[in-house]
């Protein structure tokens, strides 16, 4: 096998330390590249809420496992089709996002894990890209994939322990935004029962042996609840952090120069 697969970051998860990724901001081989090269390990490439496909983003996913990354792919909805294409075009991980019940959870890993275990089927069309070969994937997969579920609802807080308790799936993603809307916080991530929510999922998930994720835009935001628990972390995005840091920039130089709009 080639030296990027198996991907390792199931053994990182295990670790217990900060496990950090940031999002793609647009599925190009020369974005994801910079990306890839900030020494995250892993990246958020979204098909929910962005305009892409898989026809887009799959050469930026075996960019990401040649690059040592872990890509990260959220699918748009708890939907079989989308989820095995994903693995298939070679995404290390699959996130699916409002994952309300257990009955949903236990959809998710038919739908995301090969025989026994699920129903997924056999066809990895990214194996020959690495120099695999279809076994290769077949024997690995159940145990090197990630499938990552989000909480995002009052119903799914309210059923998390049968969730959990569940077998197939190794992550848990809690989206703080949709949650606080869930509970008329209008998507403040730092609304007080998101935030009273979020302390007692870090116990109840220590507990089931699991992993625990979240994603927030300000760095100082990741910091307290790496600390928390929610050690699988998204760090906000390399666009939106580099643009932040040169709109300071802009604003200091500005101060001292002057600016050409006064």
């Amino acid at each position: 096998m080639t030296s990027v697969y198996p991907s390792n970051f199931r053994q990182k998860m295990a670790s217990g330390k900060a496990v950090l990724g940031t999002s793609l901001p647009a599925p190009m081989a020369h974005i994801a590249a910079q990306t890839y090269s900030t020494g995250c390990d892993w990246s958020w490439i979204d098909l929910e809420h962005s305009p892409w496909g898989l026809e887009t983003v799959y050469p930026v996913l075996l960019q990401g496992r040649m690059s040592g990354v872990a890509p990260i792919v959220r699918v748009p909805w708890n939907e079989p089709g989308i989820i095995k294409r994903a693995y298939d075009a070679g995404t290390v991980g699959v996130m699916i996002p409002q994952v309300d019940n257990p009955e949903e959870a236990a959809e998710a890993i038919s739908y995301a894990k090969y025989p026994p275990t699920g129903a997924r089927g056999i066809a990895p069309f990214f194996a020959s890209f690495l120099g695999l070969s279809q076994h290769d994937v077949v024997v690995n997969a159940n145990k090197e994939t990630v499938l990552a579920l989000q909480m995002e609802s009052a119903e799914a807080w309210e059923k998390i322990d049968d969730i959990l308790a569940l077998d197939g799936f190794e992550l848990l993603i809690l989206g703080p935004a949709d949650l606080s809307a869930s509970y008329g916080g209008e998507g403040d991530v730092h609304f007080s029962k998101v935030e009273n929510i979020m302390v007692d999922l870090a116990a109840k998930v220590k507990k089931s042996g699991k992993a625990l994720g979240s994603t927030f835009a300000d760095p100082a935001d990741c910091r307290r609840w790496i600390r928390e628990g929610y050690t699988v972390m998204n760090v906000s995005s390399p666009m939106a952090l580099g643009v932040g840091g040169l709109q300071k920039i802009f604003a200091e130089l500005r101060e001292e120069f002057g600016s050409p709009n006064d």
